[in-house]
């Protein structure tokens, strides 16, 4: 769409290189801070932190709840599946939150118009800012549909025949032989016993809010003493902060090493990483099941699988160095600045705080503002799809210019797919660990304590790694600026990052995380061997006290047999 001509003066001439006069009064026209702009923001984000809140109440039925829900009413060999199935489909949501977003991020953020001053951005200007709200409110109306099918669930779901027709196999080769009168008195109720009414009692869901509270301390020390599921959790906890960093901000490093819009680094993830992600969870629940995994070989494919991940780990050679900016220094140890180029635009007094870069293609050298490349007019070419910026008149450019509006491209483009690749593979491997980790928990902890270990260890992936994970890559991301934007005196939003640094900081993230993650694998094999080991030292030792009982039986019917 062509800017109108009647708002065009303010931004466009506050842009270019104009005497200090007419440069003083566009920069004092600007100026818009108060405090109740200040007030308006921190009440948005107060209704997005309570929105967070709801989601994640709403979301505890499905995953802490739903997980041990499916393995109760289960058939044991069953069980890996149908969770594997449950975590695919789980991942399905961000796929398609990746994809829609992508859609979202083509849409200025006001989709009625665009940016007043009659700016003309392209997807591809930094100043861009999609219309992200928007997917909130087509996510949230299916969530609500969603939701709907849970009221018609019933109480308590009927049991898999295979998983009864084995209860009773084991019941029958487990307990001794017994008369026809207690055979048939067993059967009335099978459930009689000490041990199966203690364990129901504790599973019995009559408990009251004060009841739950005074058991709760008990049962948390008691789940977390347990090696295994503490070592799972610590691997589950690497794997989540290795997943919420790229999550995050894996969108903004494409954006900012390779030079892709915000619409296309969201639909390489929700095309390329989400779908691996999905296949590798579904392929570590067919394992466990095809292969009837135990404890120990549930240990092994996921430490084979971290192993496979963290090899895929170092991409810190793809990618390259920043390209030139003028006026902005960033060696090792001086003060991030602005020094401008002298002699070239003596004449113009450019403000601070605006950002408007353009590129001198043929050096390769960007310059914060057209200002700043001394450009003293601008030309627009109309298209029928968009138009393209041009400034011109500039002295600090050979040739005067034209130079186009806008960032210069990364030298490195052509690595985004290998390195979107080289990610996507990473996230399959590490995903086939998501359900042997499950297993082991679920067939670790005692039964009674399944759904609350479950929720203990949502709860700690949520504290440990989806909270902080987040402000680590974040704060690790900001240390790599080397040009920071200010608005009304503070320090506001980064134009300019070192690539090296950032690559090596954010890769260098993952790597640790993955590190962790598989040394969390290494000893939960070490201990499952371990036990297993005692196991089967127990199961060769003989029993005395079960010897004597069969000495003591041969010798009485030695009298019989001499009778005979």
């Amino acid at each position: 769409m062509a800017p109108r001509i009647a708002d065009m003066p303010q931004d466009f001439e506050a842009s270019l290189c104009l005497p200090s006069t007419k440069a003083l009064a566009s920069a004092s026209s600007n100026s818009s801070c108060s405090s109740y702009t200040e007030a308006r923001h921190l009440a948005v984000v107060g209704i997005m932190f309570t929105a967070q809140t709801l989601l994640g109440v709403g979301g505890v039925p499905i995953q802490p709840f739903g997980i041990s829900y499916i393995d109760d009413f289960s058939h044991n060999s069953n069980s890996p599946l149908y969770l594997g199935i449950l975590f695919a489909v789980t991942m399905m949501g961000p796929g398609m939150a990746y994809g829609l977003g992508s859609l979202m991020l083509r849409l200025y953020v006001d989709i009625d118009r665009m940016p007043e001053g009659g700016i003309n951005l392209t997807s591809k200007d930094p100043r861009w800012v999609g219309a992200w709200w928007l997917g909130f409110l087509i996510s949230a109306g299916a969530v609500a549909l969603a939701a709907i099918p849970y009221f018609f669930f019933p109480k308590e779901m009927p049991k898999e025949k295979q998983e009864l027709r084995f209860r009773r196999k084991g019941l029958a080769v487990s307990d001794p032989p017994v008369s026809k009168g207690e055979d048939s008195s067993s059967e009335q109720s099978p459930a009689d016993s000490p041990e199966k009414k203690d364990n129901l009692a504790q599973i019995a869901p009559d408990l009251t809010v004060i009841q739950f509270i005074k058991v709760f301390p008990r049962v948390l020390l008691r789940t977390l003493r347990h090696p295994i599921f503490l070592l799972v959790v610590l691997s589950q906890v690497c794997m989540s902060s290795m997943a919420a960093g790229m999550a995050t901000f894996l969108p903004k490093f494409l954006e900012r090493q390779f030079s892709v819009t915000a619409s296309y680094a969201n639909l390489l993830i929700g095309c390329l990483t989400i779908p691996l992600a999905i296949v590798g969870i579904v392929v570590g629940g067919i394992l466990v099941k095809r292969l009837r995994l135990g404890p120990v070989h549930c240990g092994t494919l996921c430490l084979l699988s971290a192993l496979c991940c963290l090899v895929l780990s170092p991409l810190f050679f793809m990618g390259c160095s920043s390209h030139q900016i003028a006026g902005i220094s960033h060696q090792p140890g001086a003060q991030p600045g602005l020094e401008l180029f002298p002699g070239c635009m003596e004449s113009c007094s450019c403000p601070s705080d605006d950002f408007n870069p353009v590129c001198d293609s043929s050096s390769r050298v960007e310059y914060i503002t057209p200002c700043h490349a001394g450009c003293r007019s601008r030309v627009v070419q109309e298209a029928p799809d968009k138009s393209q910026v041009f400034y011109t008149n500039c002295s600090c450019v050979a040739g005067g210019g034209p130079v186009p509006a806008g960032s210069c491209d990364s030298a490195c483009g052509h690595l985004v797919l290998p390195f979107m690749i080289l990610v996507s593979l990473g996230a399959a491997l590490a995903s086939v660990t998501h359900t042997p980790s499950f297993m082991l928990i679920l067939r670790g902890v005692k039964k009674e304590d399944k759904t609350l270990a479950v929720g203990i260890q949502f709860m700690l992936m949520r504290v440990l790694a989806w909270m902080p994970s987040p402000v680590i890559h974040g704060s690790a991301i900001d240390t790599t600026c080397v040009y920071w934007a200010h608005s009304c005196g503070r320090q506001a939003v980064c134009h300019y990052y070192d690539h090296d640094l950032l690559r090596n900081r954010f890769i260098g993230l993952q790597f640790f995380f993955k590190t962790g993650s598989l040394a969390c694998f290494a000893l939960i094999l070490a201990i499952l061997r371990q036990q297993d080991k005692e196991e089967r030292t127990k199961a060769t030792i003989p029993n005395p006290g079960l010897q004597q009982q069969l000495l003591a039986s041969e010798a009485k019917k030695e009298p019989e047999e001499s009778r005979v």
